[in-house]
């Protein structure tokens, strides 16, 4: 597995067309052998666990796999370019609409690959609040903040949106995924309350009790999927991955078996993933030969 920045990609790129033609030709003749595909993701969690699962499938296909983490900004960004082929982590039809929207007739959407998630705010579950409309009588509480991931990601647009719906005296922090769950974290160990923003399929629902506050504005709208999402041209240069792509597909569960496997001490993701696939090819087949 080789992973690296997209700007690495492009230096790298400039260096073989500037070292000549027969070196070009020596390239040309080694991506026919194996083409390679680019993975951009964003690091959440539920990202980490499908961007690598696909990687691993597309490796047994035969594809070289280079998968760049980035912003979600950037991701979509480099998606609309062709930097990136292709991303599994398009949360839609909430949270990643405006960036769809600015890229465009520049991608096709592909659909689908899991149902059933959810955003909201999330506090554990012996907090004595159940509703957003609560938290401006319950913020001493919080330390009046709401603690929050990447300050690009969608879930925060809209949390901005809820604080400025409910007219909130919270103040949103901004951080990432690891720092918000690291603070969860701290907060239920001792025993001490806490609002984060969070979403469905998430490790961290199966490992505390964790309840979500009632939003009656409904800012964060209804349950929304993850789709996946292309370059345009994909289906002409690499149609095997297209198609591979296009019939991807799996549950909240088959993800959150990847999730808790990637939070154990010194597990490797992409080595998760690639064990989940050996031990679910019947699923994969699917994928594979659809």
């Amino acid at each position: 597995m080789k992973t690296q920045t997209l700007n690495r990609r492009i230096r790298l790129a400039s260096a073989m067309l500037i070292a000549g033609t027969g070196l070009a030709i020596g390239g040309a003749a080694q991506a026919q052998d194996q083409e390679t595909i680019n993975l951009a993701y964003v690091e959440w969690s539920s990202e980490v666990a499908s961007t690598n699962v696909i990687a691993a499938v597309l490796e047994q296909a035969g594809y070289n796999v280079e998968m760049t983490s980035l912003s979600a900004a950037a991701m979509f960004q480099a998606l609309s370019t062709g930097d990136a082929d292709a991303i599994v982590a398009a949360w839609l039809p909430t949270t990643h609409a405006e960036y769809m929207e600015r890229i465009g007739d520049t991608v096709e959407d592909l659909g689908a690959n899991l149902d059933g998630t959810k955003l909201g705010l999330v506090v554990p579950s012996y907090t004595e609040v159940d509703s957003i409309a609560e938290l401006n009588d319950n913020a001493d509480i919080f330390n009046s903040e709401i603690i929050g991931i990447d300050p690009g990601a969608g879930l925060m647009g809209l949390t901005e949106e809820v604080v400025d719906t409910y007219d909130l005296d919270l103040r949103l922090r901004s951080g990432s995924d690891a720092t918000m769950v690291a603070a969860l974290s701290n907060a239920i160990n001792n025993e001490e309350d806490i609002v984060i923003t969070s979403w469905t399929p998430h490790w961290m629902f199966a490992r505390w009790d964790l309840k979500y506050l009632e939003d009656p504005e409904n800012v964060f709208g209804g349950a929304e999927q993850i789709h996946t999402v292309v370059r345009n041209g994909l289906e002409d240069d690499m149609p095997e991955a297209y198609a591979i792509l296009e019939a991807f597909e799996w549950t909240p569960e088959q993800m959150g078996e990847i999730m808790l496997m990637n939070q154990e001490d010194g597990s490797e993701p992409y080595e998760n993933a690639k064990q989940w696939v050996e031990d679910n090819q019947d699923v994969v087949e699917q994928w594979l030969n659809s």
